[in-house]
């Protein structure tokens, strides 16, 4: 991993050992959002994991989705740097549910 990436992985690190525990840790997803955000930037970068991350994150409201959702092995061909929104599963779609919430 580079210096950045290392440097994003250990501030969700120390998000989840300190403000996780006070916001409260409701995750509507498994694995938790910040688990996939620092799973999406060791597998795929900063930047497009960063984006993944992102679209998770956003996707985590009342209104969104919720289930078992593990992290892409594989960046979308339509995503490029210059268009890091595509990276992103912007809606919950692909998403199945957890196997206690049938």
């Amino acid at each position: 991993m580079s210096l950045a990436q290392r440097g994003a992985v250990a501030a969700i690190r120390l998000y989840q050992l300190t403000l996780s525990s006070v916001v409260g840790r409701g995750c509507r997803h498994l694995p938790t959002c910040s688990d996939y955000t620092a799973t999406a930037i060791r597998r795929h970068g900063l930047w497009a994991g960063g984006w993944v991350g992102l679209a998770r994150i956003a996707r985590c409201n009342p209104l969104g989705s919720a289930g078992f959702d593990p992290v892409p092995d594989a960046l979308p061909e339509t995503g490029r740097w210059y268009r890091p929104w595509r990276y992103g599963r912007w809606s919950g779609r692909h998403i199945t549910l957890r196997p206690d919430r049938d």
